[in-house]
């Protein structure tokens, strides 16, 4: 996406790279020129670990990327903006634990490492970029960043706003309202009480390390929430006004240890022992309490905002169970989640605080979609030409011939345009697959993407049919972005095993034309053969991140037993060419 630089132009760059997450987004005079995530690049999952020791790090891949495709150097940057404020990390974080680890988050010299690590960044992006850009930097709040990218991307004119997550510097939870161009906050909670670091430390607790929240969330599901939901409340304390506590001293946030919570929900689980019916039940109860904190969170606003729209962010807003339940029982009309909910966003965020509310400009952008990464289309041609030709069918209709493999069991990759940006493969780094089949979910954990058996599925589904097979009582702008997970209609129960979780429930993602047309004619035709107007929709990835390139997508497919990789007008037999191409990728 080239842009034209005239006299007057503003560019902001947004930078996220203080925790985990690092991304970078441009934005030119009020447009999303581009966004990434550095994980695609780098292959490293969340592209690095948080940890006091790196915030200095920068998504240097990232940065020359989002430049590269407005076809700019770094002189055309008017301004920079980083989604965290040192100073303000600096002054609240220090003697609010009661234990903290020596030298570690919390502690005075922990906290003075981190914040002189973190005041190099701007010397160290002006060496990135070869240009003086100190000058045009701008620390940016945290959860201001995730109010933004909620908010000044929305469809709406006026909106409350939720961010909730582990912790910015000291908030850890921001309630505000947008009008126009401008945010007000309303409330904030501060660390240490922290939904995100609650299901942090849960997810250690059960054995599925830092960044297994998702896996709770699935597993949650298959549990009980009533049998440890007491002792739950016995350490997260909430009501009917928007706010909420939970117990430091039992919680431990800031050391391993999890000794009162094992007096409290028995002992922790080590990562590979069997899962019992007691980690269920501790899963679900987990998932119980924060739909009732979030609910009551959004209540609360609602009535103080005086507003119908409600907009989420910050990686809590990611809950796919927990947002349907908002919309459905907060009061709002509609919703928008930003895709990118994550610290991720929060590069956007920081744009667009800048671009609205500093500068005062008008709101011109509204995120009608995530495709806003690299597109590699001349990369994959020529890939595609060195592969075994027996292998390659050229399709003057590739949905048509993609939706017939589908059909027939077969696993297809598409490959296609823009890469996403956020954490949900929509369409153009997705592994599809038939929803029909009741074995596609266990082929798929086991065989695929080597995950646990009870990780379920999403659907992408037809925008227009998508209330004819899912319990969906109000349609809203967040549900292109698979960030909610609707009841299957009773009459449909069944008919859609592979992409229905053991709660009657789908996360879904509605697929428009004017979107994504090569999606949705795959999804169309798949209707045309089958009746059923949705594919099973799984991002193409095998214990690593989301694929960018060409070559990622085919070793990929390699990897994990991947039937067809759709990419380009052709169709790749992955099996007929798997000797060649893994001399090809030896050699490359």
């Amino acid at each position: 996406m080239k842009v034209n630089i005239d006299s007057g132009d503003i560019m902001v760059l947004g930078i996220n790279s203080a925790y985990h997450e690092p991304a970078v987004c441009l934005v030119h005079n009020g447009k999303i020129v581009a966004a990434t995530e550095e994980e695609r690049f780098n292959r490293v999952r969340h592209g690095k670990h948080a940890d006091l020791k790196n915030p200095h790090w920068l998504p240097e891949q990232s940065v020359r990327y989002c430049l590269a495709e407005a076809g700019v150097g770094a002189k055309a940057i008017t301004h920079v903006a980083y989604s965290l404020s040192p100073e303000l990390r600096l002054a609240s974080n220090v003697g609010v634990d009661a234990e903290t680890t020596p030298g570690g988050a919390g502690t005075p010299e922990g906290e003075e490492h981190f914040h002189q690590l973190l005041r190099q960044v701007p010397q160290r992006l002006s060496l990135l970029l070869s240009e003086d850009v100190r000058d045009r930097f701008r620390w940016v709040e945290h959860h201001l960043c995730h109010a933004a990218s909620a908010f000044f991307v929305s469809p709406f004119d006026a909106a409350a706003v939720v961010s909730v997550d582990g912790i910015g510097e000291t908030t850890t939870t921001w309630m505000g309202h947008g009008q126009g161009n401008r945010l007000q906050k309303l409330r904030e909670i501060k660390y240490p009480n922290s939904l995100g670091f609650l299901w942090t430390k849960l997810s250690r607790f059960l054995g599925f390390a830092t960044y297994g929240q998702w896996k709770v969330m699935a597993l949650a599901a298959y549990g009980d929430p009533n049998r440890y939901y007491d002792a739950f409340r016995s350490f997260v304390a909430y009501g009917d006004f928007g706010d909420f506590e939970v117990d430091g001293e039992v919680l431990q946030f800031r050391v391993e240890i999890c000794a009162a919570l094992e007096r409290l929900l028995g002992k922790r689980r080590g990562e590979d022992e069997v899962i019992e019916d007691r980690h269920r039940d501790i899963a679900a109860a987990l998932q119980r309490v924060t739909n009732e904190v979030l609910v009551s969170t959004a209540r609360w606003l609602r009535a103080q905002s005086g507003s119908k729209n409600l907009c989420l962010a910050g990686g809590v807003a990611l809950n796919c169970v927990a947002n349907r339940l908002i919309l459905e029982e907060s009061g709002f009309e509609d919703l928008f989640v930003q895709p990118a909910a994550n610290d991720a966003g929060t590069a956007l965020g920081a744009c667009y605080y800048v671009w609205n509310q500093v500068l005062g400009r008008e709101r011109s952008q509204v995120m009608t979609h995530a495709y806003l990464g690299p597109d590699y289309s001349r990369d994959a041609a020529c890939l595609i030409s060195q592969i075994n030709a027996e292998a390659v069918q050229k399709a003057s209709d590739l949905p048509q011939l993609a939706a017939r493999l589908i059909a027939q069991g077969k696993t297809v990759v598409l490959f296609q345009g823009r890469m996403e940006f956020g954490p949900r493969a929509l369409g153009n780094r997705s592994i599809l697959a038939d929803p029909r089949r009741s074995d596609m979910v266990q082929l798929l954990n086991d065989k695929v993407k080597q995950r646990e058996w009870f990780r379920p599925f999403a659907a992408s589904v037809l925008a227009e049919r998508a209330k004819e097979w899912f319990a969906i009582n109000r349609e809203t702008f967040a549900d292109r972005f698979m960030v909610l997970a609707y009841p299957v209609r009773q009459e449909k129960l069944g008919l859609i095993p592979a992409v229905t979780h053991v709660d009657g429930t789908t996360r879904i993602q509605t697929v428009d034309r004017k979107t994504n047309p090569v999606f949705y004619q795959v999804i169309q035709e798949f209707e045309h053969i089958t009746g059923v107007p949705l594919v099973l929709n799984t991002s193409l990835n095998e214990n690593e991140p989301i694929v960018c390139t060409p070559m990622d997508a085919l070793r990929t497919c390699l990897q994990a037993g991947i039937d067809y990789l759709a990419m380009e007008g052709h169709a790749i037999d992955i099996a007929k060419c798997s000797e060649s191409v893994a001399a090809f990728l030896e050699v490359t």
